[in-house]
């Protein structure tokens, strides 16, 4: 083989390489990737379907409610227009409140409700996700408020 083929299966070689470990990179990274959506959002079917997101927004007072078992608790998340029943099962941290802003990760299931694997909570008085505050922001210069429990159908 001339040096000059071989320099050629080199560098095609280093190019394929190099290809590979990009897609194996760029997969771990979409793997990874857990995207925020408001209430409204979860409402006009743009969340992902059977993947993890993020859902966040105010609790909604009077909603908190919890079973028997001390751990699973019931609340209700809303951006002022839509609201989104959420389901979790474990110990709520300390800053968690009605009427506070929080953020939860997890899916949503058939019959609407969102079941989070975790509950985050604002971390002093005046910290809230930017996603959550625009869209509080927005839900407020729109005016609507909408009072029904949102259930969201599969497509």
């Amino acid at each position: 083989m001339k040096p000059r083929h071989k320099r050629f299966a080199l560098i095609g070689l280093g190019l394929i390489t190099l290809a590979l470990a990009t897609m194996l990179v760029l997969n771990a990274f979409r793997s990874n990737l857990v995207f925020f959506f408001t209430p409204t959002q979860v409402a006009n079917g743009e969340v992902p379907q059977g993947r993890s997101f993020r859902i966040g927004g105010m609790v909604e007072d009077g909603s908190l409610t919890r079973e028997g078992d001390g751990l699973t608790v019931h609340f209700i998340v809303t951006d002022l227009a839509k609201r989104v029943p959420v389901t979790f099962k474990g110990i709520l941290p300390d800053l968690f409140k009605e009427g506070k802003g929080a953020v939860a990760q997890g899916q949503l299931v058939a019959d609407g409700t969102f079941i989070a694997s975790e509950v985050l909570a604002k971390h002093d008085e005046n910290y809230m996700p930017p996603e959550a505050a625009d869209a509080l922001a927005k839900a407020k210069a729109s005016g609507a408020q909408s009072s029904s429990t949102l259930v969201v159908q599969p497509q």
